[in-house]
């Protein structure tokens, strides 16, 4: 027993079963490795002519999408280092919405391009210290890009939303966002607040219904319920609606009570004395002046009955977050239980009916005047995976609208802008003296990866559309970028191709920053994983 030898170091300090990596070769090469793979499945992604990623995840369900945010999502990611640029384009997902791929890709070809120099023999801190000023450099560059006139804009201007929406939308749905970006933008004016900044993304709705094609798609002034209506009456206008929380049905009491019953007639006394209690609350809301109850729990038979007798509709939404949405369209109260009812508390809708669409019920709620506080883009396609792809790239335009409410100046699209930065960040590092040029000439080629995948994805020549750009921009032409369609280089004013300078500044921000953590971890040490009950071999779900 004695002779057997102690563990030293840091195998004494540390439990039994941990990792431990350090060193540049352990720690930050396999770091910037994990990083690099991550970007790999995204680039081709990126763009207009994009590739779809299948990813199943650990419940069976499917996604087919080019949508980075999704994709990382859903990919169950594990390597520490990969989830730092996994966090960063969640960010940039929160904050505007789109632009997530720019991030994970262009992050990636940083680290790329900081392997190399470490394997040049630079340190870490010098690479880290080139891509600080060099960032710094590029948000200077940007705003000198930023298309003039382009600061102040009429939030309410149709034309000038669509120019704005148009690149977010065609990075997820090319070739028809000429036929989206309109509902989009129709649907974001009619519930813009007077004050725009304040615009809540939560406003505007999306309903799926399967059948019909993108040619039926449309915006409805109001909301989209899926389902019947409980009763026979299948249609209302011009009414006043009441909404009712706890469900419309007798109460029953929280304490158990006994009843003791004689005879027969008391027993019938008993049903009567219920019946017309129901009836009672039934009739206050009647002549409160409401045609449809809203019931946010169970509605009863015996209630369902006497609301047919009155010409009430009755209409019941299962989600409390619906709900309340639908309290925001028609300016009601919700309130807790039947019983008398305040002229106050009731809203208002122009027209609740049941229409039906491709085969499935909905109920439409229609809401024509006035600010209109809740909006839905009924989106029609052939299959279930179709119109998720259709409503992230809905979801993307509306985020656009939500940065452009902010600020709406704008920025050559279409790798213009990318290629300008990477030519005036290269000619900014040969003004530098120390060992953080070649950084900085690094973070200068990065940006080349945007245009070179864009034109691979669209199966162009990379190189020879590089060299053109390169070319054109030298000669003072800041505004030429890739025209994916015909495969050359044009100005992209003429073209109409924008992208959002907050987009592309968070985007390459936060690609700077995760890098940067990236490389500044020399050491990475991992505990043991906690030995819980192994992880059983769910059942595939089932179709519904």
């Amino acid at each position: 027993m004695g002779l057997q030898s102690q563990p030293y170091g840091i195998q004494g300090m540390l439990k039994e079963g941990h990792k431990h990596l350090s060193g540049l070769d352990e720690a930050v090469v396999k770091n910037i490795d994990a990083c690099k793979q991550l970007s790999t499945i995204t680039r081709t992604s990126l763009g207009p002519n994009g590739m779809n990623k299948m990813v199943i995840n650990h419940l069976d369900k499917l996604f087919v999408t080019s949508d980075t945010a999704t994709i990382v999502n859903e990919l169950e990611i594990q390597h520490p280092a990969a989830k730092i640029l996994v966090l960063a384009g969640k960010a940039q997902q929160e904050e505007i919405g789109d632009g997530a791929n720019l991030t994970v890709s262009f992050a990636g070809e940083l680290l790329q391009g900081a392997e190399d120099l470490i394997r040049m023999g630079l340190h870490p801190s010098e690479i880290i210290i080139g891509y600080t000023k060099a960032i710094n450099k590029v948000v200077e560059i940007l705003e000198g890009l930023v298309e003039s006139g382009s600061d102040t804009m009429d939030v309410r201007n149709r034309d000038e939303v669509i120019l704005r929406m148009k690149a977010a939308v065609a990075s997820k749905q090319y070739g028809q966002e000429d036929v989206l970006c309109p509902l989009i933008a129709d649907a974001c004016i009619q519930v813009c607040p007077k004050n725009p900044v304040n615009f809540n993304v939560d406003n505007v709705r999306v309903a799926k219904l399967v059948g019909g094609g993108l040619h039926n798609c449309t915006t409805v002034k109001g909301m989209v319920l899926k389902g019947d209506t409980v009763g026979s009456i299948k249609k209302v206008e011009n009414a006043k609606v009441v909404v009712i929380a706890g469900g419309v049905d007798t109460t029953a009491t929280e304490t158990k009570g006994t009843v003791l019953i004689h005879s027969a007639e008391q027993l019938e006394n008993y049903a009567k004395t219920e019946e017309a209690k129901v009836e009672e609350l039934i009739k206050a809301v009647a002549d409160s002046g409401a045609k449809v109850i809203v019931s946010g729990a169970a509605v009863g038979e015996m209630a369902l009955h006497f609301c047919e007798r009155y010409k009430i509709m009755v209409l019941k939404i299962g989600s409390k977050f619906e709900l309340r949405r639908f309290c925001r369209t028609t300016g009601c109260v919700a309130l807790l239980k039947l019983g008398t009812v305040n002229p106050d508390d009731l809203g208002f809708v122009n027209s609740i009916s049941v229409e039906e669409i491709g085969g499935a019920r909905v109920t439409v709620v229609r809401n024509e005047e006035g600010g209109n506080s809740v909006t839905t883009v009924l989106l029609r396609g052939s299959t279930d995976s179709i119109l998720d792809d259709l409503e992230r790239a809905v979801d993307d335009g509306v985020n656009t609208y939500k940065a452009l409410c902010k600020d709406s100046r704008i920025v050559p699209g279409a790798a213009a802008t990318e290629i300008e930065l990477a030519r005036k960040l290269k000619e900014f590092s040969f003004t530098e003296t120390g060992l953080d040029q070649y950084a900085i000439a690094k973070f200068a080629e990065s940006f080349e990866m945007i245009p070179k995948t864009l034109a691979e994805n669209a199966g162009l020549n990379a190189m020879e559309i590089i060299s053109t750009l390169y070319a054109d921009h030298a000669n003072g032409n800041v505004k030429v970028g890739i025209d994916l369609e015909e495969g050359a280089c044009k100005d992209v004013s003429t073209l109409k191709i924008w992208d959002l300078f907050v987009t592309k500044y968070h985007a390459l921000k936060y690609a700077a920053d995760a890098v940067c953590t990236v490389l500044r971890v020399d050491q990475i040490i991992m505990s043991k994983p906690a030995g819980g009950p192994g992880r059983r071999d769910q059942q595939p779900m089932d179709e519904d």
